[in-house]
């Protein structure tokens, strides 16, 4: 049986917290398996939280998509300060750890660069160390497993609100050997303990836990979600609409513009495996093209041994692109706090998709590059992996 963090300091009545004030951040997918949230699990063990911190979409899971923000308040029942990190700040502000003795952390992560939960846990960690209280980290499973990596790594010149620290798109790491990794490499000194799950082994995806699926984000309905994430989050950069307002965010993409047929055929000519793409019109009900009819595919992963999202995004948004070079065109900032640079560039990493796409060039010629990125992380990697 596989045990998170949460699990384990539950069956240990949450002995290593004993005596501490504690601050927590957490969000609606912070429970432990039985389904009892990490603020009931440690109000169990006779913990009150003396204070607990939300990222991006609520502590509750309510905000939806980017830029969304949410102001603090006090929680209803517990009389303590909630502090929003997804508002005014995305670090905790002066004075909101003070008092505190250690923080504990236990949010999902779906195992791409841009998704925003890891990087609030980074900007919590460097504040620990600042004022000297202790992190624990809850680890928790990465959904797409941990033996792939995948993508291009982040150029420090491009660091925002969705890459922090240089790690490929599709890292391959838990929260917790992410942040020890990030803490020695960067040298930023915050005294960190990582609850280690038992049982969880780097081959696995999240449906061969034996965990339950509790949506990390509005827009996460499910594993499938997660397993094209890494890809069809650079839709985001685009006038692709990536599916928010539909029932398969992520799975589905498409534009008013796009022949679906057309599409199909373009992407036959990618030899991506592991992939069927079929046809359709949706109608998305909010973001991007809301209630207009538009054309595009569902992605369908036959093969997840061999299917590599990064890859395929890439090669969705070069399809649409030379099928449609009067409409395709790349988003404008502002884009989670980044104001200049476009927002595709942060998203990939660089500005290296963007013009390569621009230039009419096969992003397979990025490929080679993003395979000596992959090796060279393996190895940047390997003496800070737990499991």
């Amino acid at each position: 049986m596989i045990e998170t963090g949460c699990d384990i300091i539950l069956r240990e009545s949450c002995r290593i917290l004993a005596g501490k004030r504690a601050g927590l951040l957490v969000n609606p997918a912070s429970a432990s398996r039985s389904l009892q949230s990490t603020i009931d699990v440690l109000l169990s063990c006779g913990i009150r939280p003396a204070a607990i911190f939300g990222p991006q979409h609520g502590l509750c899971g309510d905000t939806q998509a980017n830029m969304i923000e949410w102001k603090g308040y006090e929680h209803p029942t517990l009389g303590v300060p909630v502090r929003s990190l997804y508002g005014e700040r995305r670090s905790p502000g002066p004075g909101e750890l003070e008092g505190l003795d250690c923080v504990v952390i236990d949010l999902p992560d779906v195992g791409a660069r841009p998704y925003t939960y890891l990087w609030t846990s980074l900007l919590m960690l460097r504040a620990c160390a600042k004022t000297g209280a202790e992190l624990f980290v809850l680890d928790r499973p990465n959904p797409l497993g941990g033996a792939v990596v995948e993508g291009p790594m982040l150029d420090e010149r491009f660091e925002s609100f969705v890459g922090l620290h240089p790690l490929p798109m599709r890292h391959g790491l838990t929260i917790g050997e992410a942040l020890a990794m990030i803490n020695q490499v960067e040298g930023t000194g915050c005294v960190l303990s990582v609850v280690r799950m038992s049982g969880w082994k780097r081959s696995m995806l999240f449906d061969e836990t034996g965990q339950p699926w509790i949506l990390p984000s509005p827009n996460m309905p499910t594993i499938d979600t997660a397993l094209v994430y890494p890809g069809t989050v650079m839709l985001e950069g685009t006038n692709i609409s990536e599916g928010r307002g539909t029932t398969r965010p992520f799975e589905i993409l498409g534009a008013p513009w796009i022949e679906p047929d057309a599409l199909v055929s373009e992407l036959s000519s990618s030899n991506l495996e592991g992939v069927v793409f079929r046809p359709l019109l949706f109608r998305p009900t909010w973001d991007k093209y809301a209630d207009e009819t538009c054309g595009g595919v569902q992605i369908h992963v036959t093969d997840r041994s061999r299917f590599r999202p990064v890859r395929c995004g890439a090669a969705i948004i070069a399809a649409a692109a030379r099928l449609y070079p009067g409409r395709f065109r790349w988003k404008s900032p502002p884009y989670e706090y980044e104001y200049e640079l476009p927002p595709i560039d942060i998203i990939s990493g660089s500005a290296a998709l963007r013009e390569t796409i621009d230039a009419g060039k096969d992003p397979l010629l990025l490929f080679d590059a993003w395979r000596d990125d992959e090796a060279l992380f393996m190895k940047k990697r390997k003496p800070f992996l737990l499991y």
